[in-house]
């Protein structure tokens, strides 16, 4: 095995691609795990107690395979699960929430942001809490068919448009009700980003969109350089999947063909494991 530090990428499904695609370029030399918990998906209809035994089954494996670094690449059990997964685990645990919270507070100037987000994680209030933590005021808005609408590969439909602009209509709104001066909009799923060009075509100017996805790749890369597990310096403009493993508990075909939209690049292996119930 390679001495580069391995790092665990976990999803309940296919989002947590959007994550591991911003890894990819910022740690090149790290060894990859990538977990989609498939056959138990979604998340959000299950309640706290089943997603967080899910989820500490999938960081346990992802251990158990020499995992480092854990990276909680899924809103919902970032929201219900993170302290369970902490708990169990025995390596560092990054969740996408919270960097996702730090990420608006360090670009939110009028302090007031909207949160895009699945039904599970907006009815945790998670993103609300954590953003009410760092000072900020917080609209958080679910919007349920982007989802399905997004995995059906309707990333550039009319029919997609007319949803995204209902949902940021009615949160504008909302805003506007609450006196709010929203100046960012923080991607509180990681299949949103497949939408972001959607996205600023549909808000007001002036508003920043931010992908946690992004923000949690950048952390990851700023711990595991002051831990010294990687050198100063080291992001490449590449996208090299060699060091790459993909595990699926189900559908591996819906999976290669999921996954490589989500990642931006051809999925040629993933491997079938099983959890179980």
């Amino acid at each position: 095995m390679s001495t580069s530090v391995r790092i665990g990428v976990f999803d309940s499904g296919f989002g947590g691609l959007t994550v591991l695609r911003a890894l990819l370029p910022r740690i090149p030399s790290a060894e990859f795990f990538y977990l989609g918990d498939t056959a138990r998906l979604p998340y959000g209809s299950k309640s706290q107690t089943t997603v967080a035994r899910y989820a500490v089954e999938s960081a346990q494996r992802l251990e158990s395979w020499g995992a480092q670094y854990l990276v909680i690449a899924c809103n919902t059990a970032s929201a219900l699960a993170l302290d369970a997964i902490r708990e169990a685990a025995n390596v560092p645990v990054l969740g996408v929430i919270e960097t996702g919270a730090d990420s608006a507070a360090s670009s939110s100037h009028t302090r007031d942001v909207l949160v895009l987000a699945t039904d599970a994680t907006v009815q945790s209030h998670a993103y609300a809490q954590a953003c009410a933590a760092r000072g900020l005021r917080s609209i958080e808005r679910a919007c349920p068919l982007l989802v399905p609408l997004i995995e059906e590969g309707w990333t550039d439909h009319p029919v997609t448009r007319q949803v995204l602009r209902i949902y940021l209509d009615e949160a504008l709104a909302t805003a506007r009700d609450h006196g709010y001066a929203l100046d960012t909009v923080l991607l509180g799923c990681t299949h949103y980003p497949l939408l972001r060009a959607m996205l600023e075509a549909s808000l007001p100017d002036g508003i920043t969109i931010l992908d946690s996805a992004e923000s949690t790749a950048q952390r990851v890369h700023q711990q595991l350089e002051a831990n010294a597990q990687i050198s100063n310096g080291n992001d490449s403009s590449d996208i090299n999947l060699a060091r790459c493993h993909f595990f699926a508990t189900d559908s591996i075909g819906k999976f290669r063909t999921l996954g490589s939209r989500f990642l931006g690049q051809p999925i040629e292996h993933v491997e079938l494991i099983d959890l179980g119930g």
